[in-house]
């Protein structure tokens, strides 16, 4: 990791050093902010003391981001449009990067101290979404580019129905529980097992299921909020330290030849299909094969850019081997001809299996750029496992007790904590980012409506409310801060 600032000049270190300090502020505040959504429950019912839940949920986040994968953290990355992505080593790039951490930091800060749970993951999208806006205002790109709108489109319905779906599968599980044992203790609030039995804690196969499905709710939300931060970093580190970081520096010969076989049968690909792909990609229409010197992503240039990929991996066995320059040339190939091949992917002119070919193909051409160094997913680890050990008691209170009229049951929470681990983990298959915040909360509202108990309005209210207004405040706050960051700094 030391070896980072190795030949870098003092600003480009300062910058390095803020912007990484920058992300794992927001993973810390995550912690605090959504994590105590998951031992709301466990904490409320005294199936764990507070110390010891927040400890462990800690040790399960950093597991769950240690374990999780990249699929969520390049899900976030490519909202922004791929004409940023592949520009990010300019001031621009370092521009977006601190504009929508700020913003999400601000908004996180502020519905934790009023003691809302709000969603960071809804605050992270947010701010991307504006910044990715503001970017349009600046430069040539329209608006209808300036988002990747089908990735936008298919977090924003994950993000959408996640908590409906949580607030509906809760509520018929705590229904299906009674049905099963209405007679249960398991149906009673912790006060009244105290004041009926004098005993603290619940029973022993209730206090199991709560401190597991807890502990799964930790994981499933550090494999999947934890990503979001592995997704900024490796932003952060293109940005400033592109030569480093655009490629892979640790491909082996045959990933490299895994890159260079899909780039070639990418091409095979376009040309089987070129009575149907011809127009849209221009296939044979382009006699230039070099391309344009102000290079941008247009799928019409599919073909350019293949031959300008194949030529750079000519003879290539270690990407160490290649001039810096060139390997920021080949991310933007690479970026360039994934971005091009999923715009084909949405298109009705080809068949299922077809369409099935070109995405194990995208795969394969993107394996040496979308990767992890360890060490990031260790310090977001860390940040996120030991932000959950604190300030956790002001979203514990709202969750346990504001937003039912009456106690939270055993059974209410061991409904409400599987429902949340199960949608979560689902979610982190398909490679969805979703909110902890909003799927809990909501399960728990299910399960107060399903045990009849009914809702604390003014809670509610919070809640929806914070629902509402956190993606339109934090796409302001993004893209007010990157308009203002680029009037001073570098307009």
């Amino acid at each position: 990791m030391l070896s980072l600032f190795s030949g870098l000049d003092t600003w480009l270190i300062v910058s390095l050093v803020l912007a990484l300090t920058f992300v794992l502020a927001f993973e810390f505040i995550n912690g605090f902010h959504d994590t105590a959504n998951a031992v709301a429950t466990v904490i409320y019912t005294k199936a764990m003391t507070p110390n010891l839940a927040v400890f462990s949920s800690g040790v399960f986040n950093f597991l769950g981001v240690l374990l999780g994968g990249v699929g969520v953290a390049y899900a976030i990355v490519h909202l922004l449009p791929v004409e940023l992505l592949i520009n990010v080593d300019t001031g621009q790039g370092l521009a977006m990067v601190f504009s929508l951490l700020a913003a999400a930091i601000l908004w996180n800060l502020g519905t934790w101290y009023l003691g809302i749970p709000a969603s960071s993951s809804h605050t992270l999208i947010g701010s991307i979404l504006g910044v990715g806006l503001a970017n349009a205002l600046l430069t040539e790109i329209t608006v209808a580019e300036g988002v990747n709108w089908q990735k936008a489109a298919d977090i924003g319905l994950s993000l959408l129905l996640s908590p409906i779906a949580g607030f509906a599968v809760a509520g018929l599980l705590l229904i299906g529980l009674k049905l099963w044992k209405p007679q249960s203790t398991m149906h009673t609030s912790p006060e009244q097992r105290a004041e009926e039995k004098g005993k603290k804690h619940p029973p022993f196969w209730n206090r199991l299921v709560l401190v597991c499905s807890a502990m799964g709710v930790s994981f499933v939300h550090g494999s999947n909020d934890g990503q979001k931060g592995i997704g900024l970093i490796m932003l952060v580190l293109i940005g400033i330290v592109p030569a480093q970081f655009a490629l892979d520096l640790n491909s082996t010969t045959y990933e490299i030849a895994r890159t260079r076989d899909a780039a070639t049968h990418l091409g095979e690909f376009y040309q089987r299909n070129a009575d149907s792909l011809s127009e849209f990609l221009a296939l044979g229409k382009n006699t230039r094969t070099e391309l344009p010197k102000v290079y941008r992503c247009d799928p019409k240039q599919t073909e350019a850019t293949l031959v300008a990929l194949l030529k750079t991996l000519e003879g290539v066995r270690n990407y160490t081997e290649v001039p810096d320059a060139t390997r920021i040339d080949m991310r933007r190939y690479l970026l360039c001809l994934d971005d091009a091949a999923r715009k084909v992917g949405k298109l009705d002119l080809l068949d299922s299996r077809e369409k099935s070919d070109l995405e194990k193909l995208r795969k394969d051409l993107t394996a040496t750029t979308e990767y992890v160094p360890f060490w990031v997913v260790i310090a977001v680890a860390l940040a996120l496992g030991l932000g959950t050990m604190v300030g956790w008691k002001r979203v514990v209170l709202t969750v346990g007790e504001k937003i039912g009229r009456g106690g939270m049951t055993y059974a209410q929470g061991m409904s409400a904590q599987v429902t949340a681990a199960v949608a979560i983990g689902l979610a982190n298959v398909f490679s969805l980012p979703v909110s902890t915040t909003h799927v809990l909360s909501s399960g728990v509202a299910g399960t107060m409506v399903a045990n009849r108990s009914g809702l604390q309005a003014g809670t509610v209210r919070n809640i929806l409310l914070a629902w509402a207004l956190t993606l339109p405040i934090s796409m302001t706050l993004a893209a007010g801060l990157y308009l203002l960051v680029n009037f001073i700094f570098i307009n």
